[in-house]
């Protein structure tokens, strides 16, 4: 591994393209290293995973409007849309929008951690659909998201967005584009001004992520992994790109990050060095945010301790300055008290999250966010009791150098109206790779058919698992086929609904 020093550059120092970090993700993207085997399986894990959530996610508004869309820019042997037949293709850019939006819908699929925070699983979409319409195998499929996933993990723990209240997109976006160039095998220059292109596009602030939380949460990585697609593309045919986008006087370090004065180490793989960071990533076992995670396990083993929640006084949760401030009573957001909220708020609410688990004993994608679940008055008066505290501790394990060592969780003290305190600690949530059962492929297949068993023809499943399962050595034809199909009368809208611009018909 190579640390690169990143800085804003004073007008009157000269630097060559080799010095900006732009340059640096280019020339790893298009560096052709090995693909180690686990990394390799973990690739295939997460196309799984992005499937099973994508179709469970297949006739929520958002994910119908996304498809619409697509749907309207037709193109033949283009892309394949998730759920539809293989026959119906569109432009890859519009492919990756419909598909990601689908993955990301129901906040259910893989996460990483760090000094930023995101969702590493956004940039499959464009890799699959960019590789369906031009030909490229199974194997290119691996390594373009193995460094889809290297370059983006890498900018995250590196780069602090939140803290300057943006979105954590602006990293997706260059290791989508680095994904791509690995991809299509392109020279370093035109990945070179695609990343600065997408850096560029990919600035935007955390309000998608406050107040009233909208179906925009889904289409974020979908605006990213199509932005991704259309600046490759741009670039490829010669159009160049605002540079350099990170050290530059006017760039995003000086006027959106830290400023003039921001420096920052960020670290990259040498050229022959595998990509080995999407191991350090993982998914979720319940659907919800992923600092949700460890408190929905941590209140699913501490519940048998109490017989009756009415008697409960006071629950407070420690942890982290990242978890207490994006989904906690740190965030000092109203609406993540608010029985009326979307449920894009509500799976941004720890506090909702922590009652609902409580008082159910399980979590469930669907049912857990209904309004009536929601509305309930004996949830609403153990919601409004919930409060976290940061805590020193568990934020220095937060960003703790050996990944070993990290912890995302947090300690609970339920205290019960006679004085009586029940107390309980998770570091990590249960699927972590240091949890207590940690996923491997068997639970991303169990996953898969928990959530879309009951509607996909066994026949399909099977094919699709299959396919996912030999991917590194599918052919293009095969590769073709790699979204799942489900019965004709499950998708709805399955074709342009005439509502929006693209669908106008005179």
């Amino acid at each position: 591994m190579k640390n690169h020093h990143v800085r804003v550059w004073p007008a009157d120092e000269t630097h060559g393209r080799e010095d900006e970090l732009a340059w640096k993700i280019a020339e790893y993207a298009v560096s052709r290293p090995s693909i180690d085997d686990d990394v390799a399986n973990m690739v295939r894990c997460r196309v799984i995973d992005n499937a099973s959530v994508a179709l469970a996610a297949i006739n929520r508004r958002p994910v119908r409007s996304a498809r619409a869309m697509a749907l309207a820019h037709p193109r033949p042997h283009g892309a394949p849309l998730f759920g539809m037949s293989p026959d119906i293709t569109v432009h890859a850019e519009w492919a990756a929008w419909a598909n990601a939006t689908a993955v990301r819908e129901l906040d259910f699929h893989d996460t990483f951690l760090a000094t930023d925070f995101s969702h590493p699983g956004d940039n499959i979409p464009p890799m699959i659909a960019t590789a369906q319409q031009t030909g490229k195998d199974g194997a290119a499929v691996i390594r373009a998201s193995a460094i889809a996933y290297e370059v983006h993990v890498q900018l995250m723990k590196a780069m602090g967005l939140h803290v300057h209240k943006k979105d954590h997109v602006a990293h997706l976006l260059p290791g989508a584009v680095a994904g791509l160039g690995a991809l299509l095998e392109l020279p370093t220059e035109v990945v070179y001004h695609a990343v600065n292109q997408a850096v560029h596009l990919g600035f935007s602030t955390r309000q998608s992520r406050k107040g009233e939380i909208t179906s925009w949460k889904a289409y974020v990585p979908s605006y990213s992994g199509k932005t991704a697609i259309e600046a490759i593309d741009r670039a490829m045919r010669g159009e160049g790109a605002p540079n350099p986008i990170y050290e530059g006087a006017d760039s995003v370090i000086a006027w959106m990050l830290d400023g003039t004065d921001g420096e920052y180490t960020v670290t990259l793989p040498d050229p022959t060095e595998p990509p080995r960071a999407i191991l350090e990533t993982y998914t979720k076992e319940h659907s919800a945010e992923y600092q949700a995670q460890a408190i929905i396990d941590l209140a699913l083993e501490i519940r048998g301790q109490i017989n009756d929640l009415t008697r409960v006084k006071k629950i407070n949760l420690h942890t982290s300055h990242h978890t207490h401030v994006v989904i906690d009573t740190g965030s000092n957001d109203p609406q993540k008290f608010a029985p009326n909220a979307s449920r894009e708020t509500l799976d941004h609410s720890a506090m909702y999250i922590l009652a609902v688990a409580l008082e159910d004993g399980h979590w469930h994608h669907e049912t857990s966010y209904t309004p009536a679940r929601a509305a309930r008055p004996e949830t609403i008066a153990l919601w409004q009791k919930i409060e976290t505290r940061e805590d020193a501790e568990w934020e220095k394990r937060y960003h703790h150098p050996d990944p070993a060592q990290r912890a995302f969780g947090g300690r609970l003290e339920i205290i019960m109206d006679d004085g009586t305190t029940h107390e309980a600690a998770k570091d990590v949530a249960n699927a972590h790779p240091n949890g207590a059962t940690p996923w491997t492929w068997p639970d991303y297949t169990a996953k898969f058919d928990r959530l879309i068993g009951d509607v996909i023809d066994v026949s399909e499943r099977d094919r699709f698992i299959e396919a996912v399962a030999d991917l590194g050595t599918l052919d293009a034809d095969d590769v073709r086929l790699l979204n799942p199909i489900l019965p004709r009368s499950i998708v709805q809208d399955s074709k342009a609904t005439g509502v929006g611009i693209f669908d106008w018909d005179n």
